[in-house]
């Protein structure tokens, strides 16, 4: 009962610039391969977008508008197998600022 046996541990990263996004999943797929666990992704998931609506001026001119856009870019990627040491390694790693880390095991 001392050692719990992991099937999979999926790691789900979201940021709004997709330069660190390619960043964090290269740096998490490089440790990953030098622990020699099984590795499925990164996965792209669809980007989401969120657009605000926003009047230009307070009181007059109501049909004067401007959009504005945010994007939300996901990427999942899939470890089997892994070992303590992947788990070590993962928990260690520098991620960038602006970059949420998600993980399920």
């Amino acid at each position: 009962m001392d050692q719990i046996i992991q099937n999979k541990v999926r790691i789900r990263l979201k940021t709004y610039e997709h330069e660190l996004l390619a960043v964090s999943c290269n740096n998490i797929i490089n440790t990953i391969n030098r622990t020699e666990a099984k590795i499925i992704g990164p996965i792209s998931m669809p980007t989401k977008r969120k657009i605000y609506c926003v009047l230009r001026s307070p009181h007059v001119d109501k049909d004067s508008r401007e959009h504005f856009e945010i994007r939300i870019y996901t990427k999942i990627i899939d470890v089997y197998r892994p070992s303590s040491t992947t788990i070590d390694a993962l928990m260690k790693l520098n991620i960038p600022s602006g970059v949420d880390v998600e993980v399920k095991i």
